[in-house]
């Protein structure tokens, strides 16, 4: 495994941002097939503020969404990993699993693999008992991915980082406990 990597799947390995990330996340965070579910695309300065946010995370907390590299040709895919949250809504403060790929690399199953790693690492390395993930509900492929990794739902809910009349109004929240 490559001294960059914290921990690996078959394909992928997951590490903390760097700044040679900047450039490709923020072409990712700028693009409207990958943002289609989000409220806005990111400029560049948002985006280099959310990496330099999830480095932080890193440093402070030993995990994030972490920069994913295919192992293969070592490219950024995008993101995929764990994250506190601790926005208004009954069941916050949490940790939530999410993802957000370049589309060059939609539909190889990175998705599903990386974030099965990623909740192993939760579950067994960090030593987590519950995760959770939150999309809007039109998010079709993301709610397939969560099923995948055998999360339920388990509330609908509106994001309070929208307006409740909002188009992406409103979210699934999903939630998978740690086997026993």
């Amino acid at each position: 495994m490559h001294s960059d990597y914290l921990f690996s799947s078959k394909r992928l390995g997951f590490r903390n941002w760097k700044e040679k990330d900047k450039i490709p996340f923020f072409l990712m965070n700028n693009n409207q097939q990958v943002m289609e579910h989000f409220p806005a695309l990111l400029d560049k300065a948002a985006s280099d503020e959310l990496l330099y946010k999830l480095q932080h995370h890193f440093l402070s907390h030993g995990y994030t969404y972490f920069a994913v590299d295919e192992l293969n040709s070592q490219k950024l895919i995008g993101f995929i990993g764990i994250k506190n949250q601790d926005y208004e809504y009954q069941h916050t403060p949490f940790i939530d699993i999410g993802w957000r790929l370049d589309p060059a690399f939609w539909g190889k199953g990175y998705a599903t693999e990386g974030a099965k790693a990623c909740l192993e690492f939760g579950f067994n390395t960090i030593g987590l008992d519950e995760i959770y993930s939150v999309a809007v509900h039109q998010n079709q492929n993301s709610f397939r991915v969560m099923e995948k990794l055998g999360m339920q739902k388990i509330d609908t809910i509106f994001h309070p980082a929208m307006d409740a009349n909002h188009p992406l109004q409103p979210c699934h929240c999903y939630k998978i406990k740690k086997p026993l």
